[in-house]
C-alpha cells in the first residue's frame, strides 16, 4: 500500500486495511477474498504434506536436535516443491492491482515463455536462507508446547 500511495496510484485515505476491505466488497462482493484460491491450495496442500511428513518417524520419538533437523528439512522441502506455485500467485496478485492477471496457467505460461523457468525460481535463495532456522525453531516449540500442554491436561 505504501508504494502505491508513494506513485499516486491511490489517495493517502485508502492505505488502511479497513478502507481496502470496504472498497473490495463495494466494488467486487465477498467471493473477490477468495480470488487466489486454487493456486494458494496448489501451494499448501503438497507443500505441508511434505512439510510434515519429512522425518519418516513418529514426532514423539525425536529428542530436540532431530525434531529441529526435521523442523529444517521439512521447511526446504515444502519450498523447494512449492515454490514455483508460490512465485505465480505473488504474479497474479500483483497483476490483479492493475487488471491484468490472466489466472494462474496463463500467468505460469506467460512467465516460462516470457522469462525461462528459472524465473520461477526468482528469490528462492533468501527463502531457504530463513527457512531452516525458522521452521527449526516452530517445530521444537510447537511439540514441546504440545508435550507440556498433554502432560498438564493428563493431570487433571
Amino acid at each position: 500500500m505504501y508504494e502505491m500511495e508513494s506513485s499516486g496510484k491511490i489517495a493517502r485515505s485508502h492505505n488502511t486495511v479497513w478502507s481496502v476491505v470496504k472498497s473490495v466488497l463495494r466494488k467486487d462482493g465477498p467471493l473477490r477474498f477468495y480470488h487466489g484460491l486454487s493456486s494458494t491450495l496448489l501451494r499448501e496442500v503438497p507443500g505441508y504434506f511434505l512439510f510434515f511428513g519429512a522425518s519418516g518417524r513418529s514426532k514423539d520419538e525425536l529428542g530436540p536436535v532431530p525434531l529441529m533437523l526435521s523442523g529444517g528439512v521439512g521447511g526446504i522441502c515444502l519450498w523447494l516443491a512449492v515454490y514455483p506455485v508460490d512465485c505465480v500467485k505473488s504474479r497474479i496478485q500483483v497483476l490483479s492491482m492493475s487488471g491484468k492477471q490472466a489466472g494462474f496457467i496463463g500467468t505460469f505460461i506467460s512467465i516460462v515463455k516470457n522469462e525461462g523457468i528459472t524465473a520461477s525460481y526468482s528469490g528462492l535463495k533468501p527463502t531457504m536462507i530463513r527457512v531452516f532456522p525458522a521452521n527449526r525453531a516452530l517445530f521444537l516449540a510447537y511439540e514441546y508446547s504440545r508435550k507440556l500442554m498433554m502432560s498438564q491436561f493428563e493431570a487433571y
